[in-house]
């Protein structure tokens, strides 16, 4: 199979998981995508020289990271203008403000700290895993999630949001 036919099946394979991803980090589906899209033309890039499928995902992902962090250092993020006021309402969706809020408050934290939850609870990585995938040690993945988790108890306290039983991302079986 040639490079190209690697690379679309790499795609087709992980393209769905990896804009997941990019969503978490950068809360908008539309830059998600232009994310996604930069992070797999740069993977095209480096494709020979990665070799193994393992190095060829861990690549990918800690581009679609720091693309993510550099896109959020560089772009406003204000106001959105839309064309129809929204109406207030009670959200019938059980959990769903909650969830949502819970959410908003994860984008508000430090790139890194966003970045090592979403891998950690989100993907379901291991402390190495997110070490290798961002490029720093296990403890400071550690002290990052750390932080991460105390500085969302604190806001989501303040918001009056009880901090949920089950990791942000998701459910684990029991089993």
């Amino acid at each position: 199979m040639t490079d190209e036919g690697e690379f679309r099946q790499f795609v087709a394979l992980r393209s769905t998981s990896l804009l997941r991803t990019a969503y978490l980090l950068v809360g908008d589906w539309a830059h998600a995508e232009d994310v996604l899209q930069t992070a797999l033309t740069k993977t095209y890039l480096a494709w020979r020289r990665l070799g193994e499928i393992g190095a060829i995902e861990a690549y990918a992902r800690r581009v679609l990271v720091t693309t993510a962090t550099s896109w959020w250092r560089r772009r406003w993020h204000g106001e959105r203008p839309s064309q129809v006021m929204p109406e207030r309402t009670e959200d019938p969706y059980d959990g769903w403000a909650e969830r949502q809020t819970i959410w908003a408050t994860v984008r508000t934290l430090p790139d890194r700290q966003r970045a090592v939850l979403v891998l950690r609870f989100y993907e379901d990585l291991t402390e190495a895993q997110t070490a290798e995938v961002l490029g720093i040690s296990v403890g400071t993945v550690k002290s990052q999630t750390a932080r991460a988790l105390a500085t969302l108890r604190e806001r989501l306290a303040q918001a009056g949001v009880d901090t949920p039983s089950q990791p942000l991302g998701r459910q684990r079986d029991a089993s």
